[in-house]
């Protein structure tokens, strides 16, 4: 996990680039859940067995900078119990933001991390 930290430290601003290009379908994923608020798809390389993303459309680049947005956070958080239950992760699951290059944020775009296993190393650090 230390591994990631550092990515995210040397992260610059506006490094949300892979997001865009998945919302845009440059790129391709594993689409689970797509709305016009947000886009649900499998990580890439996964942490647990069934680990992904929600992302929001809106460019929000962290948590601490959203403005006027609870509703699409909370969207974000609705939409990661669903696809969740989808999965079959019946057993429970974590829901996870990381904020700022010390929370371990790589990528400077709001998105939540649904593993379906507790991850022995998480929380980093």
């Amino acid at each position: 996990m230390a591994e990631e930290i550092a990515k995210a430290q040397a992260a610059l601003p506006g490094s949300d680039m892979i997001f865009r290009k998945i919302i845009c379908k440059e790129i391709p994923a594993k689409i689970i859940f797509e709305d016009n608020q947000c886009l649900a798809f499998h990580d890439f390389p996964p942490e647990a067995p069934t680990h992904f993303l929600v992302i929001t459309k809106k460019h929000v680049s962290q948590i601490s900078v959203a403005e006027d947005d609870e509703s699409l956070l909370g969207h974000l958080m609705i939409v990661g119990k669903k696809c969740a239950a989808d999965l079959g992760l019946k057993k429970g699951y974590q829901m996870v933001v990381n904020e700022g290059s010390d929370g371990g944020q790589s990528v400077n775009h709001v998105h939540l991390h649904v593993p379906g296993v507790w991850l022995v190393n998480w929380p980093p650090g």
